[in-house]
């Protein structure tokens, strides 16, 4: 299936999206949707035939623990009021701790790199079959920007997503503003990622905007995309046509007109590049309304289709997938239920669950991490933490005012998230009146009832308070 040329629907540009010329599709974050209450610029784009793709964030498929049944629920609930072709994801843990390790659940808030071994792999395999199974449509799964990296990985990214491919008959979506910024924080060239991922799996094609400071790309989404990443978009069109390539932009919005040039720009980028003529590989096969298992795996990744840029497959190729179980470290692809699948997650969980918390509680690194790297991912983490706090919660930053965002980094330092940005507002503003704080009566009486309108009818009595700082300070130690 051809997507064309789309944008990311955010609400703050919905009226924009809905203007803008020869738009083929939108893709919309799935969690900020309810599924029986659709925005109606979103209805609208519907109505008139647009396409929409909901992209989740949470499921974490490159966690320890098996996809919550829940979640995949409701992002294929999504799928479905949206008549959605597809639904994608990332190639990320978002969340670690909890019962593989008996310790206490934290939230990233953010995708985090997997490790790149066949163990990691086998565990990804298994997680994307269960979303596979459970979804009604096509799943395709993103690489991201990362600031750090594991030791002793096992295998570069474009062996890691064809190995991915080749066990799962996944689709891909490719970000190349994502291979631009691992070539500048990873030393990762975006050429030989391309040549040894499998590119006639993929779905379609991420590009976005960013910003380098002192010599560390960040990833931003709020700035012009720049011209190494539309180098790299004509490196993956001289491999292959994808059906379809995304602009993405969440934040620091532009006028309609500069969204409008830039999808320009990529739409000429594409005309302008080159594709290298070869001999297609065996098509993809569709499988009955995308099921998985439906129909046949898709072309080999290994040898000529995947360094040659194949022919691309259509985006409803099959999700299911055989796969073999050579050397991929105890988790079979038969679903790793035995001891040696638990195993292997459970000393993912381990590693997973160390990293974390050294990026948002303070422990110590974990061995064979670039500590600098991981205060610089660290400070991120927070800043970002601080600034999605703030659009969630818009009345803190109010209330606060130019006290809030030193305020709310003070506080991350030793509490990390544990349940989702909503909740994280809720702790911040309780643990500021457990403290009496804000110090000035007015802003105080409004944080109070700001408090109480969502959560209780009065703030925790002095036992509660007693018990909660207690508990905070055993988590600490």
């Amino acid at each position: 299936m051809e997507l064309g040329i789309g944008i990311g629907w955010r609400p703050e540009i919905a009226d924009a999206v809905e203007g803008l010329p020869n738009v083929d599709w939108v893709e919309v974050v799935a969690e900020n949707l309810c599924h029986d209450h659709l925005p109606d610029s979103l209805i609208r784009l519907r109505a008139r035939g647009t396409r929409i793709v909901p992209h989740g964030v949470s499921l974490g498929l490159g966690g320890a623990d098996r996809p919550s049944e829940r979640k995949l629920k409701d992002l294929a609930e999504r799928a479905a009021v949206l008549g959605a072709p597809l639904v994608t994801e990332h190639i990320a843990f978002v969340r670690a701790g909890g019962e593989l390790t008996a310790s206490p659940r934290l939230e990233a808030g953010h995708l985090l790199p997997v490790p790149r071994t066949r163990e990691a792999l086998a565990v990804l395999c298994e997680n994307v079959r269960i979303a596979q199974d459970l979804l009604p449509v096509p799943l395709a799964l993103e690489n991201i920007a990362a600031l750090i990296s594991w030791p002793g990985e096992e295998l570069t990214e474009g062996q890691f997503l064809a190995e991915l491919v080749e066990r799962t008959g996944v689709r891909l979506l490719i970000d190349v503003a994502n291979l631009h910024t691992n070539r500048v924080n990873r030393g990762e060239d975006p050429a030989t990622a391309l040549d040894e991922l499998p590119v006639e799996a993929i779905a379609y094609v991420h590009v976005a905007g960013g910003i380098e400071r002192d010599g560390v790309w960040h990833d931003t989404h709020a700035h012009p995309v720049t011209e190494p990443v539309l180098e790299i978009l004509r490196e993956l069109r001289s491999r292959v046509s994808p059906p379809g390539v995304l602009l993405e932009r969440d934040d620091n919005f532009p006028a309609p007109a500069e969204l409008a040039a830039e999808l320009e720009t990529i739409r000429r980028t594409l005309r302008e590049s080159v594709r290298v003529t070869v001999p297609a590989s065996e098509p993809v096969r569709v499988g009955a309304a995308g099921s998985p298992g439906a129909a046949g795996r898709p072309p080999s990744t290994t040898g000529a289709a995947r360094t040659t840029g194949a022919s691309t497959g259509p985006v409803g190729a099959p999700t299911g997938g055989t796969g073999d179980t050579r050397d991929i470290g105890g988790v079979g692809d038969g679903g790793g239920t035995g001891d040696g699948g638990d195993a292997a997650r459970e000393r993912l969980a381990i590693a997973q669950t160390a990293l974390l918390s050294a990026l948002v509680a303070g422990t110590p690194a974990p061995e064979g991490f670039d500590s600098r790297r991981l205060r610089v991912q660290s400070r991120a983490l927070a800043a970002k933490r601080a600034d999605v706090v703030a659009k969630v919660a818009p009345e803190l930053p109010e209330i606060l005012g130019d006290r809030y965002r030193a305020t709310f980094l003070a506080y991350s330092r030793t509490r990390p998230m544990r349940s989702g940005y909503r909740r994280d507002a809720l702790d911040f503003a309780e643990h500021l009146l457990i403290a009496g704080r804000p110090a000035d009566d007015r802003a105080r009486r409004l944080l109070t009832r700001w408090w109480e309108e969502r959560v209780a009818p009065r703030p925790p009595r002095r036992a509660i308070r007693i018990a909660r700082a207690a508990r905070a300070a055993l988590t600490r130690r």
